[in-house]
């Protein structure tokens, strides 16, 4: 295949090339081939043109992961819109705030809508559209219904969508990030970064189409959508999605065994989860997976290991942010390389630097701020100048996160400059405070972080979530600690839950959890 400059141009060459293999399934109901695909995805795009939706147009899409929403986030880019996908489980006021802030000319839900997100809409005059997707014997239709000022009036002035071509630069994907300091940043990625992002992945997990996967992650967010889908549609692979429309512990194991998965992709969160059911509940049987992939937190040494064991497989790190478009780092397949419990792997595909406050570049083993440039990184925040000159110092785009490499070139994450315990003097990182809890049998989940305090500035505590059936006291968790880490990162208080808040993707935002157990105490 030709190297293709656009995502649209690199899906379209899979079109041609592997045209009648699986691309899409709705797990237990239907398949669509690459070809379709390919073909509703361009059916739709016709509709959103004659709806009046132009070039540079933000469309917000708001959707569980369903096929309907797959063909219409491919069709809006595909006709150089910007495709801006937001979480359902919004509530207005959210939804007011992400469908202003960006700018969005049209929402498209599901047949049977979403009240909150239709309120905002309404409050901020935006037209709505909606979109099924119905099989019959003879064929698949994605019906559209528009109610946009424009629909039908151009439809006969012949503009089609195969007239357009779309170009590097075209502002594809619209997302914001998830904001654990401050309100959320808008950030824009190109068709150029969608694809750059979509190679390096291919090429660091090897996807070729013989790969196959099930959908865990929510696809508003940039995991799911880059590594779990568009770089397997992008490889000529296929996916499958839960019929709930979202992670299901129950039929995980059942869809991967259908749909022959070679390998899946998860939150530390979720991971845990399938741990668990697999020590209550095993399945006869798993499937033989090429690798496991783990990102968006740290991943504990312990739960990789527990991973390993169970379902024989390797288990990848990797880091990632919105604003690279996701990969970053990772660890490599055991035929490339050892991969280690703890570190995050080796750069893929952009240049990456340790560097300290003056831009200064350290050497190996030296913590400092990770900072990356490459095809992958967006040119900047939507307007907002001030974290514009903060993040692209020095030539680098700064992550806002410390690490260090070690002698082979492998990263390991310290954790967010913000979120390190500043105890009396003492940095701690609260990534490793959490690992120790986590080797301890009868913890099942579990997040330090740092509170203010009189004495020494900010002191450590911790909350964890027993695991099923344990009874565990704060007490344990404590002797536990001090048998296992140097005196000052010693928590000074332990707090037993049964839930810890979460973003909606299964992130565990220290600063979150902190305000929850402060308010608490």
């Amino acid at each position: 295949m030709e190297t293709a400059t656009t995502l649209t141009g690199l899906l379209q060459s899979v079109a041609k090339t592997f045209p009648s293999r699986r691309a899409i399934s709705l797990a237990g109901k239907f398949d669509l081939t690459h070809s379709h695909l390919h073909e509703l995805v361009e059916s739709a795009a016709d509709h959103l043109i004659a709806s009046g939706i132009k070039p540079n147009d933000v469309v917000a899409l708001t959707f569980a992961n369903t096929v309907e929403y797959v063909i219409l986030f491919l069709a809006v880019i595909r006709i150089r819109a910007t495709a801006a996908p937001l979480n359902a489980a919004y509530t207005a006021e959210e939804f007011e705030f992400y469908l202003s802030d960006s700018e969005s000319k049209l929402l498209l839900t599901p047949l049977e809508g979403n009240k909150p997100a239709q309120e905002a809409a309404s409050k901020l005059k935006i037209p709505l559209g909606s979109a099924s997707l119905t099989k019959t014997e003879e064929e698949t239709k994605l019906t559209i219904s528009l109610n946009h000022p424009d629909s039908g009036a151009k439809s006969d002035s012949g503009n089609s969508v195969a007239k357009l071509v779309n170009e590097p630069s075209d502002v594809a994907l619209f997302l914001h990030t998830s904001g654990t300091t401050s309100r959320p940043k808008g950030v824009p990625l190109t068709q150029h970064n969608l694809v750059s992002s979509v190679r390096n992945i291919q090429s660091v997990y090897r996807l070729t189409e013989s790969d196959s996967t099930l959908i865990v992650l929510p696809l508003f967010h940039v995991h799911g959508l880059i590594a779990g889908l568009l770089s397997s549609l992008g490889a000529g692979a296929a996916v499958a999605l839960p019929a709930a429309g979202r992670f299901s512990a129950t039929t995980f194991w059942k869809d991967m065994i259908q749909y022959n998965a070679t390998w899946y992709t998860a939150v530390p969160t979720i991971h845990q989860i399938i741990l668990d059911r697999h020590q209550n509940n095993p399945e006869p049987v798993y499937p033989k997976l090429r690798f496991i992939r783990s990102c968006s937190a740290s991943l504990a040494p312990v739960i990789l290991s527990r991973l390993e064991e169970s379902f024989g497989a390797p288990v990848l790190e990797a880091y990632a942010m919105t604003e690279a478009t996701h990969l970053m780092s990772s660890n490599p397949l055991p035929e490339d390389g050892p991969h280690k419990a703890g570190s995050v792997g080796k750069p893929v595909g952009q240049e990456m630097a340790i560097l300290d406050e003056s831009g200064k570049v350290l050497e190996a083993g030296v913590n400092g701020e990770v900072c990356i440039r490459g095809e992958n990184v967006t040119k900047g925040y939507k307007n907002n100048e001030a974290a514009n000159t903060a993040a692209f110092l020095y030539g680098w785009f700064h992550t806002g996160d410390i690490g260090f490499f070690d002698s082979d070139g492998y990263l390991s994450l310290v954790g967010r400059i913000k979120e390190l315990i500043n105890r009396g003097g003492e940095k701690i990182s609260p990534i490793e405070v959490d690992a120790v809890l986590l080797t301890h049998p009868d913890v099942a989940q579990a997040v330090a972080f740092g509170v203010p305090d009189q004495k020494y500035g900010e002191e450590i505590h911790c909350a964890i979530i027993p695991r099923e059936g344990s009874t565990i006291d704060a007490e344990e968790v404590l002797t536990f600690c001090k048998k296992n880490l140097t005196a000052f990162k010693v928590p000074k208080k332990v707090f037993i839950t049964d839930s810890l808040p979460k973003t909606a993707t299964g992130k565990i935002l220290r600063r979150l959890v902190a305000e929850h157990f402060i308010s608490k105490a």
